[in-house]
């Protein structure tokens, strides 16, 4: 946030925050999109006219409105004007097929959704219609890019609508939105077998990222190129919210290809690059590299649970980066955790994931909840104003997650040192990485149990040499039934995001099971690893 915003009492909302930058910083430009530039002055007359449109649709405070496109200009005005109708944001993987964006619209009661057709050859209303759910709740499509199938809105279609609300109808609604209003819903897989909803309020994203944006020294002017998907807190909270916060430049990138990347970073003087590890590997790795001027850049910000310490050495002589910084953060933190410091080695920067955020408690403890001592592995759990009301429609599960003490419980194992600064040793018990994609294998087992033939299934994740980690599948056919393995992959590509299709599938008679009933996984990966 600009120094201005941020001493400006009222900019304690996102629509707030959108009038007072462009007040602030006028003909400046917010975003550059191929083609397309727009100031801070013209985005908030286009967030005004959408949010009016939103309105005439019927959009009500609280409604949920969803997102379902890659990285785009659109996504940006879309989500701001949702925000400032006093809707709540709810952003869809753009990796997901049809059954699994439908059961996000579904659980969140979606009232509009905002899509495309035709991005990389996927039509996403065609995926949705193809899955044949039922969204009752859902009133409204629109299609931001793209032909606009029968029964949707196209873009200039819904924007029209705006001229059917007063020309105040915009501020009007933007004046009764509550700091404490949830503002985003962002979903996030679970061993439940569901995504879950976490909720974040106006007030903690703002107070969040303008921390987070001022210890990794973003500042006005910066050219931020967004590779990290908008559906992601990284790309959205961390990528276009805190350039508008603090008067960067927003370049969306819909996909990674580490050639665009070095492009743009020479055409556009790009300043800012954050991204994992495999993203700044492919930079360096890349054989024409020398030829591209890449001098501008200047920030970079990832986070791994292990990073080579020479990898941070190379960013910062060969990439050019003056500040590299890693990080530490889930959905049910709105983001952010724990971060290094602008000041801090390479060593500690590429081994850890820095110390605690300001007004936020970091602790490890063990499974009675007891403090760990320094340098002893336990579980992370976090307190502080960062983390997320509560899962939405999920009371249950937002018990297990928070505590009666406010502490959330993260389910990551780590280590505090001397210094406060966090180590991620393990993860979540049955959670496995597939090319940087968390996997979880209850919510991939709850999709194939939709599998016409399938009465069992199982899933864990095995070794693969190139994408560090797959899902290997254990499926035990219906009564009656047989199913192959070459089925129940190809049914997984039609139905799943690409990263969860299981690589191996098993067909059994009957899954390994304990006295209480319970899969015994440890059985079955002795199996697949034998």
């Amino acid at each position: 946030m600009t120094d201005s915003a941020r001493q400006d009492p009222q900019a304690q909302t996102i629509a707030h925050l959108v009038a007072r930058q462009a007040e602030i910083l006028g003909d400046a430009s917010a975003i550059i999109d191929g083609n397309t530039t727009i100031s801070f002055a013209r985005l908030a007359e286009r967030v005004d006219e959408a949010t009016r449109a939103l309105i005439a649709i019927g959009v009500k405070r609280g409604d949920r409105v969803a997102i379902w496109a890659p990285n785009m200009w659109e996504w940006i005005v879309a989500a701001l004007a949702i925000n400032t109708a006093g809707g709540v944001m709810v952003p869809v993987n753009t990796r997901y097929k049809g059954l699994e964006a439908a059961y996000l619209l579904e659980k969140s009661g979606a009232k509009v959704l905002f899509t495309v057709t035709g991005f990389l050859d996927v039509d996403y209303v065609a995926l949705l219609r193809d899955a044949g759910a039922e969204l009752p709740e859902l009133e409204n499509v629109v299609v931001l890019r793209g032909d606009a199938p029968q029964g949707t809105l196209a873009y200039p279609s819904f924007l029209a609508r705006a001229k059917d609300v007063p020309p105040d109808a915009a501020r009007q609604r933007a004046a009764e939105i509550d700091p404490d209003d949830i503002a985003d819903i962002l979903f996030t897989s679970g061993t439940t077998g569901k995504p879950k909803g976490a909720m974040c309020t106006h007030a903690q994203n703002l107070r969040v990222f303008d921390t987070w944006s001022s210890i990794v020294g973003l500042r006005e002017g910066d050219r931020y190129l967004i590779v990290l998907p908008f559906f992601h807190s990284f790309g959205y909270k961390a990528g276009w919210f805190s350039a508008l916060m603090r008067g960067a430049t927003s370049f969306p990138e819909p996909i990674f290809d580490v050639n665009v990347v070095l492009k743009r970073v020479q055409q556009d003087r790009i300043t800012m690059l954050p991204g994992p590890p495999a993203l700044y590997q492919s930079l360096l790795l890349h054989p024409d590299r020398a030829s591209f001027d890449i001098s501008s850049l200047r920030l970079a910000v990832t986070g791994a649970a292990s990073i080579p310490v020479e990898l941070i050495y190379r960013m910062k002589d060969e990439l050019c980066f003056e500040t590299v910084i890693t990080a530490y953060g889930l959905t049910e933190s709105c983001g952010v955790v724990t971060m290094c410091r602008l000041d801090d080695d390479p060593e500690t920067i590429a081994t850890t994931s820095g110390r605690a955020i300001p007004g936020v408690e970091v602790r490890i403890v063990d499974r009675d909840g007891n403090p760990m001592p320094p340098n002893e592995p336990g579980e992370i759990v976090v307190r502080g104003y960062n983390v997320m009301k509560g899962y939405f429609d999920a009371e249950e599960e937002t018990r297990k997650a928070i505590d009666a003490d406010g502490w959330l419980h993260t389910g990551d194992i780590g280590t505090l040192d001397e210094r406060g600064y966090i180590k991620i040793t393990d993860r979540l018990k049955d959670m496995f990485i597939v090319g940087g994609f968390n996997a979880y294998p209850a919510e991939i087992e709850n999709t194939l149990l939709a599998m016409p033939g399938i009465g069992e299934v199982a899933v864990i994740g095995v070794p693969d040499e190139r994408l560090g980690e797959v899902g290997m599948a254990f499926v035990v056919p219906a009564p009656g039934k047989s199913i192959t393995p070459e089925q129940v992959i190809a049914w997984s590509r039609d139905n799943m995001a690409n990263f969860k299709v299981p690589r191996k599938v098993e067909v059994l008679d009957a899954l390994p099971r304990n006295a209480t009933g319970k899969v015994v996984k440890f059985e079955l990966r002795e199996r697949a690893h034998g």
